[in-house]
């Protein structure tokens, strides 16, 4: 949502519960670009892929079609978003590098699946499970998830061709039973995936009811993810 200035916290999280989408962003102009939030039904949240690829959209495509890129003033620093081919975009974020997660006791029986390995990413546990038609098949205790001591959970594993690996995010602990597609485990997905596979540029689908597509870069301490996506309302809010 683009404003003129932000108003009140607890205006922007009564919009986005009105949303009732996994995150909400919210832009403000600044010089040639854009502060940006994001806030789930509950809560703000300090990074979120998807809704930043849609607020550069709205400003590639609807506010300023003349340029070829925009860079977002965020919490989680300047994140700049390009035009790419085939009319997506490409977004440069921070990279999460992962470690062997402490106190992950209780995770197996949340999710229901005894996972390969387990990491840390600073903000959620990731598990790593056999295959991908097990993450597929998850059916997570929501309650217990939102008890673990974490953010919310990542799980993934190897994918089927073209896919090099698959995911779902889930974190009932911030209003969010399951996100459709999540740039934030991303960034720690990618780098997680270098190490294990020795590559540096990956095909992933998060394989959320949803679904959704990235292709995913490692670039040192920075990860590139593309995508695209398509406008379905437009509108305006008074409050």
């Amino acid at each position: 949502m683009l404003m003129a200035a932000y108003p009140d916290d607890g205006v922007l999280r009564a919009l986005a519960a009105e949303n009732n989408l996994s995150e909400t962003a919210f832009l403000v102009p600044d010089g040639d670009d854009f502060q940006i939030r994001w806030f789930t039904p509950t809560v703000e949240v300090p990074l979120c892929g998807h809704a930043t690829l849609a607020a550069a959209a709205v400003v590639l495509e609807r506010l300023e079609p003349s340029r070829n890129g925009v860079v977002f003033r965020s919490a989680s620093g300047p994140l700049t978003v390009s035009r790419a081919n085939a009319g997506g975009y490409r977004m440069d974020f921070p990279a999460r590098r992962c470690e062997a997660a402490a106190g992950s006791q209780g995770l197996a029986a949340a999710i229901g699946a005894a996972p390969r390995e387990v990491a840390w990413d600073g903000f959620n546990f990731i598990a790593r499970l056999d295959d991908a038609a097990a993450v597929r098949g998850l059916a997570p205790d929501l309650v217990a998830v939102a008890a673990l001591p974490c953010v919310g959970v990542v799980v993934t594993a190897e994918g089927e061709a073209p896919f090099d690996f698959v995911s779902r995010y889930f974190a009932p602990a911030k209003g969010i039973p399951e996100d459709p597609v999540t740039g934030g485990a991303h960034c720690a997905l990618t780098p997680f995936w270098s190490a294990r596979l020795g590559r540096t540029e990956f095909r992933a689908m998060q394989v959320s009811p949803r679904r959704g597509e990235l292709t995913c870069r490692l670039k040192g301490e920075r990860v590139e993810l593309e995508g695209a996506c398509v406008f379905y309302l437009e509108g305006e809010a008074q409050w």
